[in-house]
């Protein structure tokens, strides 16, 4: 990502964690020890958590604190160094990654085309001094293979399909040659699953956003979920992963989505069971590496991911010819955020994003859908879906997370017959629901987390 050379006389290569935060599996720790013990040196795992970054909340924190014991002791294990600092005010320091970049032979981290490591890769290269390489450990098939923007599913599907016999192999797993024997760093934050609550809460960020009732972070809750899922749902997933009470599909959005598990091992798993119990796993692999990657594909050849200029010309177009159509009813953000509306479905859909957070991915279309019908106008819509995604969902600021709510603008789709304020746009309606899905079910189900306080369905 520069023309810095490798440091000669350097203590270390420098991994720094920005969106995967795991050791297995992970091709850029992998490059990491690979030039490492090239150079005849130890790595170091960097991994921070600041208090500054956009939205950062007691969710959010509580789920990452949750993954640094699992990383820590898989570190130990394989002879690596781990420093992970929490930085709780903004008046503490905020430069550590410089001051470690130089003793550093190299920096390697992630390719990740969203959120503020799309920033730190386009600004931080230059300023290190030091060789800085980005790896994609997010895809199965790499972003770089796909050199233009793909239109739909249907036009990325056959080039994916076509590169996946060279990438849907094991990750790379070079040993360590150099074990790392350097005394902690002294802003190194110690973490044990009983300190958590207590960090979280002396750190300066927004604290009315709890936790989540559903999902516990790290690399262990990431195995039990697939766990879970090869088990118990793989079966029955593609008849019911639309049906949200069935909870038949993976949950493991969130997991992908920071780096406590990588796409690639969730696939070779999924065929690996697949295969011992002569089941079909082709429609969770659409899903986990068309669909996914279609969404990274996105990210990575779009300028902005928070605008309706992205949108293909017909959508755009439709759009500006219903801009004027009026809205009855319509919703203010705040009447929207507290789950205010008369549509009893959707209100519960924003109630398990306020609770879980996370939607299930089919009345998450509808709820996004309902969002553009009742603002007033198309860009409010696109601030309020983002928004909300940003402060409550731990799948948030994600390629897939711009990419599905684009999606309800008309992004890898098609156009549909015209109707007010949808023009051509997809339209998704109450009555769809209620003759596709268990409403009733699902109604219950999110009163009683309301109620309680308690998920069920929450593993571990």
């Amino acid at each position: 990502m520069n023309d810095a050379p490798l440091r000669a006389d350097a203590r270390y290569v420098l991994y720094w964690a920005q969106m995967n935060r795991r050791v297995e599996a992970n091709q850029a720790l992998a490059y990491a020890i690979s030039l490492a013990n090239e150079q005849g040196l130890p790595v170091l795992f960097y991994e921070g958590l600041t208090c500054s970054y956009p939205f950062a909340n007691d969710r959010f924190h509580t789920f990452l604190l949750a993954g640094v014991p699992d990383t820590e002791r898989e570190l130990q294990q394989h002879g690596i160094g781990y420093l992970f600092y929490l930085r709780k005010r903004r008046s503490d320091p905020n430069d550590l990654l410089y001051e470690l970049a130089k003793h550093a032979a190299a920096i390697v981290t992630d390719d990740f085309p969203a959120f503020i490591a799309r920033q730190h890769n386009a600004s931080v290269p230059a300023k290190t001094g030091v060789a800085y390489f980005a790896v994609d450990s997010s895809c199965v098939v790499p972003m770089a293979r796909l050199e233009k923007r793909e239109y739909a599913a249907y036009t990325i599907r056959p080039k994916i399909h076509k590169l996946l016999p060279q990438y849907l192999q094991a990750a790379p797993n070079p040993k360590v040659k150099h074990p790392y024997r350097f005394p902690r760093h002294k802003l190194h934050s110690d973490v044990t699953e009983r300190t958590i609550p207590e960090l979280v809460q002396s750190c300066e960020i927004d604290h009315g956003v709890p936790p989540s009732l559903a999902f516990r972070g790290g690399s262990a809750q990431a195995h039990k979920h697939l766990e879970h899922f090869l088990t118990k749902n793989l079966s029955r997933y593609a008849i019911n992963r639309n049906e949200p009470t069935a909870h038949a599909t993976s949950d493991l959005s969130p997991y992908l989505h920071f780096g406590h598990i990588s796409s690639l091992q969730v696939a070779l798993e999924a065929n690996r069971y697949a295969e011992q119990h002569k089941l079909m796993p082709s429609e969770f692999l659409e899903e986990l590496i068309v669909r996914r990657e279609l969404a990274f594909n996105f990210a990575a050849h779009s300028s902005q991911l928070d605008s309706l200029s992205v949108l293909p010309d017909w959508a755009r177009k439709s759009l500006e010819q219903h801009r004027k159509d009026a809205r009855t009813p319509a919703y203010t953000r705040e009447q929207l955020e507290r789950a205010e509306t008369h549509d009893d479905l959707w209100n519960a859909t924003q109630k398990e994003l306020l609770l879980r957070g996370k939607i299930h991915g089919y009345y998450r279309m509808y709820w996004g859908k309902k969002v553009i019908e009742w603002s007033q106008t198309y860009q409010d819509a696109l601030d309020a879906m983002i928004y909300f995604h940003d402060r409550y969902a731990l799948d948030g600021r994600d390629p897939n997370t711009y990419t599905n709510i684009l999606w309800c603008f008309g992004l890898h789709d098609r156009p549909f017959q015209e109707r007010p304020i949808f023009g051509q746009i997809r339209y998704m309606s109450y009555d769809g629901m209620k003759r596709k899905t268990n409403i009733a079910g699902y109604l219950r189900e999110i009163q009683f987390l309301e109620q309680t306080g308690k998920d069920p369905f929450r593993l571990g």
